[in-house]
């Protein structure tokens, strides 16, 4: 499989009409021609949000338009940084534009849901770094200060935090972009507010005190869209039936059993990719044929596979038939768990333990708003000191928020026993 590198067609001066932000503008001719390469078109197959969509119908949106709004945003943010009188090069300005751009072109098909089926040993960070490296390679080498950027490796550390922190442009526009396409009003958030309000001080990026309210509402928005949103009770029900149909594809591949798939899809199932294996061009080349489509078009073949487990988790992930899932604060006993499990075999007349377990799922929801242990959210004060969001609040709220919510959910399908 070979990839066309240089888009060779007349560069123009673009916009896309989006719905959350009107008109975006694309800055550049070297902007332009990454958003028409191969590597990149293939985000507008993958959905940002998973499938959110089938318990929020409108969430249909995808990770192409997720990017392009987040470098909209970063143009703004790198305006109000020059206005406030740090020089930022046009270069620095087109490296970081790219950085945002291309952020999460490593994400593979319904993004985190299969982000360590697909491919193990490597996260998706890990593997945008290797597109772009790849990407300025094709480019004569025109992005390497965008890896720089992206890898926090450049001297200018805001630049990084702009692209990726708790104040960055990703979660700027995925929190107002994922509230507008499922109808989760509380999402929203005064993002134009709070990039007016960024400011850098020693070299990091910071929040002007009277931007605290604006930052305060960003932090709760994020929190309820976690619980709301990414994750929903029904939406954690769906992506882990989706998580073990693919493993139980795998280990049927693996064990030499031909199954229904596009050859890309069918080479990450025959293979546990290294991480080392992904530095070669062949194999990005490979996972850059992989989105949404691949393993939809493949579920819908497998429901009719002779492999019990397999087509029953495929059938009903196709015609929703989706698994009850209880949540609680609480570990579920060894006692709960058994009965579960005994119940579904007998039900399903499944022959064994390891067939139970593609059914009976039990693990942990953790939702950490506002994590103090990672590049805190920092407010600069009229008199100059730079303080902790957390410590400035006086919004009891905001202390509550640092600390992460564990929940417990046991998730398995409806017996008629």
């Amino acid at each position: 499989m070979q990839l066309d590198s240089k888009v060779n067609i007349n560069n123009k001066k673009k916009i896309v009409n989006d719905p959350v932000y009107g008109f975006i503008t694309i800055p550049s001719e070297i902007i332009f021609d990454i958003i028409q390469h191969p590597y990149f078109q293939r985000l507008r197959r993958i959905n940002q949000l998973g499938l959110t969509h089938l318990v929020y119908p409108g969430a249909i949106h995808t990770r192409f338009q997720h990017v392009i709004g987040a470098m909209h945003l970063m143009t703004k943010a790198v305006a109000t940084i020059r206005r406030k009188g740090h020089e930022i090069t046009n270069k620095e300005e087109q490296a970081v534009l790219l950085a945002i751009l291309l952020h999460d072109i490593g994400h593979g098909p319904f993004s985190h849901a299969l982000e360590h089926d697909i491919a193990t040993g490597i996260s998706h960070e890990e593997i945008s770094s290797l597109f772009i490296k790849q990407l300025s390679k094709e480019f004569d080498n025109e992005l390497d200060l965008a890896l720089k950027i992206f890898a926090n490796d450049y001297h200018k550390k805001y630049l990084h935090q702009l692209v990726s922190s708790q104040l960055d442009m990703d979660r700027m526009d995925y929190l107002n972009r994922d509230s507008f396409y499922t109808g989760v009003s509380e999402g929203k958030i005064g993002s134009d507010r709070i990039i007016e309000m960024i400011e850098v001080k020693d070299g990091n990026l910071v929040l002007e005190e009277k931007g605290i309210y604006s930052i305060e509402k960003f932090i709760v928005s994020r929190r309820l869209m976690y619980w709301q949103v990414y994750m929903h009770k029904t939406v954690v029900a769906c992506e882990y039936m989706l998580i073990y149909i693919l493993r139980r594809a795998k280990q049927l591949v693996q064990e030499g059993k031909k199954l229904f798939g596009s050859p890309s899809l069918i080479f990450f199932m025959e293979n546990n990719v290294s991480k080392e294996e992904f530095k070669s061009k062949d194999t990005l080349d490979k996972f850059s044929f992989l989105d949404d489509f691949d393993i939809l078009g493949a579920i819908k073949v497998w429901q009719f596979c002779d492999d019990k487990v397999l087509a029953e988790l495929s059938k009903r992930l196709i015609n929703r038939d989706l698994f009850k899932i209880e949540i609680s604060k609480n570990p579920f006993s060894e006692n709960q768990l058994a009965k579960v499990k005994k119940d579904v075999q007998d039900s399903m007349q499944l022959n064994s333990e390891e067939e139970v377990d593609y059914f009976v799922y039990t693990d942990i929801l953790r939702n950490n708003a506002y994590n103090e242990g990672r590049e805190n959210i920092n407010l600069l004060m009229k008199n100059g000191d730079v303080i902790d969001l957390a410590e400035a609040s006086d919004n009891l709220n905001i202390s509550a928020l640092t600390k992460p919510v564990e929940k417990y959910f046991l998730c398995y399908p409806i017996t008629s026993s």
